[in-house]
């Protein structure tokens, strides 16, 4: 991850199911389908843990993932025949791979438009 030097990797591997990138300001928990390639993930679930110990969520997607999905549900009917997409907690990304996503909420966190853009889970 380079977006910043604040960010730098202090810990990664899988947890059970989940793909796990730790700083020292946040770890964010993937959950890609089994066998999927890290690098070329492009529609995953992700857990996002702050310092403060809040928790956050969203669905992660690429550009060519909505598009895929879009043209899928233009066959179907889905989604009045792919002419939107919704996703309550979902974030769109340029490029796949969880390197690439973990590096976007870094972004998100250094901008302030974190808590904006996730959505933030009760612990209760």
């Amino acid at each position: 991850m380079t977006s910043s030097a604040q960010h730098e990797i202090t810990g990664q591997g899988w947890d059970g199911p989940w793909y796990r990138i730790r700083t020292d300001r946040f770890e964010v928990g993937f959950l890609p389908s089994a066998g999927e390639e890290l690098a070329g993930v492009c529609n995953v679930d992700a857990e996002v843990r702050l310092a403060d110990g809040s928790r956050w969520s969203a669905t992660i997607f690429t550009l060519a993932e909505v598009e895929r999905l879009m043209g899928v549900w233009a066959r179907t009917g889905e989604a009045m025949g792919g002419r939107y997409f919704h996703c309550s907690d979902g974030l769109i990304v340029r490029d796949s791979g969880v390197d690439n996503m973990a590096e976007v909420i870094a972004g998100l966190l250094d901008s302030g438009d974190f808590e904006h853009i996730l959505q933030r889970l009760d612990d209760e």
